[in-house]
């Protein structure tokens, strides 16, 4: 039988496990944290996403975990809508729902997919090669998936002349909030001068909620939670409340791979995921897209195969498509949260006001719009 090692037990490391195994790999998942713990804040699964995870043949068990997104729109940070749509015009031109779902949940239904062997933790590479037969730490496999995040040991072992990753230029705080949210709300991101808030219903009735600003690296305060809530405070409601009702928050500076990788492959090692096109976060797509990368990994790499021409199908097909995708969300958070300028910020809204919701839902659907190959 074809063996494959993953490294990382992430949710690109763990849909590629999962696609794998369908094809009929053996598949040894490692993961350095000496545990698997529920970690991280919400996200959202968009059509492209959904549809990968149909394919993987978990698409059922998260949607009963998630919440469908109704409605949809842009604010200004006093209430005032510059465009809006509803969930039914969001499913038509999108394909499918968007779901909300905590990344922890999301996580657990992937790792239920597998056999409980299938993850090693505590296991930290500190050695790969590509080949002939490609190894991590002398384990020998047929193939090597890179799963291992934006800090990627592998990629920078394998692609030592490509960039570290670059910050952005935004800080983000992501928080949930602790109770099931009672009070109204109408899904939106608002934008402000160089900062943006966007709110997410995950499937337990909690809410998840993001502020991102424009700010030095690292300029962290000694009492985050504090800090986020001084700063979007006096946004329209129901930000306040939703702050008030979060007890911890998370605070990450944005980094992306601002120079791309030339290739996603090195003899029979495949990078996945933010080890191969990490990205800024402004349309929503970086789960999704490692969600297709695991999809098309499995289905162009037939164990019982040349792995080297599935590898060079993988690339050919996620390479452009991922890259494609990262400079459009690094374009519109310079478009959006980014603007500061008071001017510029007054003309793009007038701008977005006078544009059909319709022509914003195409834009959306260009990323969205993606059809999973058979496994």
């Amino acid at each position: 039988m074809a063996t494959a090692i993953v490294v990382g037990a992430g949710i690109g490391g763990l849909s590629a496990a999962i696609g794998l195994r369908r094809r009929g790999w053996e598949v040894t998942v490692l993961e350095r944290a000496p545990r698997i713990a529920p970690v991280g804040a919400g996200l959202t699964l968009l059509a492209n996403g959904m549809r990968g995870l149909d394919a993987l043949g978990v698409g059922d068990a998260v949607r009963a975990q998630g919440q469908v997104e109704a409605s949809g729109g842009l604010r200004t940070s006093d209430g005032r809508w510059l465009s809006r749509v509803d969930g039914d015009a969001m499913t038509r031109a999108l394909g499918t729902s968007a779901i909300g779902i905590h990344r922890a949940t999301l996580h657990r239904v992937l790792l239920e997919a597998l056999p409980p062997d299938t993850v090693v933790t505590g296991s930290e590479v500190r050695q790969v090669s590509a080949g002939p037969r490609p190894s991590v730490d002398g384990r020998t496999a047929d193939l090597v998936v890179a799963a291992d995040g934006i800090d990627s040991l592998i990629r920078r072992r394998l692609w030592p002349t490509v960039p570290s990753p670059a910050y952005a230029g935004t800080t983000a705080w992501r928080g949930v909030t602790t109770e099931p949210w009672r009070g109204p709300l109408v899904v939106a991101v608002t934008w402000g001068e160089g900062a943006e808030f966007g709110m997410v219903p995950l499937g337990d009735g909690r809410v998840y909620w993001f502020g991102a600003v424009t700010s030095p690296r690292e300029a962290w305060n000694e009492d985050e939670l504090a800090a986020v809530r001084a700063r979007f405070g006096h946004w329209h409601d129901p930000i306040p409340a939703l702050m008030a009702a979060t007890d911890t928050v998370l605070r990450d500076d944005l980094r992306h791979l601002r120079t791309p990788v030339p290739s996603y492959v090195h003899g029979g090692v495949a990078l996945l995921g933010d080890a191969a096109h990490a990205m800024t976060p402004n349309l929503g797509q970086g789960a999704n897209q490692a969600i297709e990368d695991a999809v098309v990994l499995a289905a162009r790499c037939d164990p019982d195969g040349d792995v080297r021409v599935g590898l060079a199908a993988y690339d050919a097909q996620r390479r452009p498509r991922s890259q494609e995708v990262a400079r459009a969300a690094y374009q519109m958070g310079r478009f959006g949260q980014q603007l500061r300028n008071p001017l510029a910020v007054a003309l793009r809204n007038a701008v977005i006001r006078m544009t059909p919701a319709s022509a914003g839902l195409r834009s959306m659907a260009r990323y969205a719009n993606w059809t999973p190959p058979q496994l």
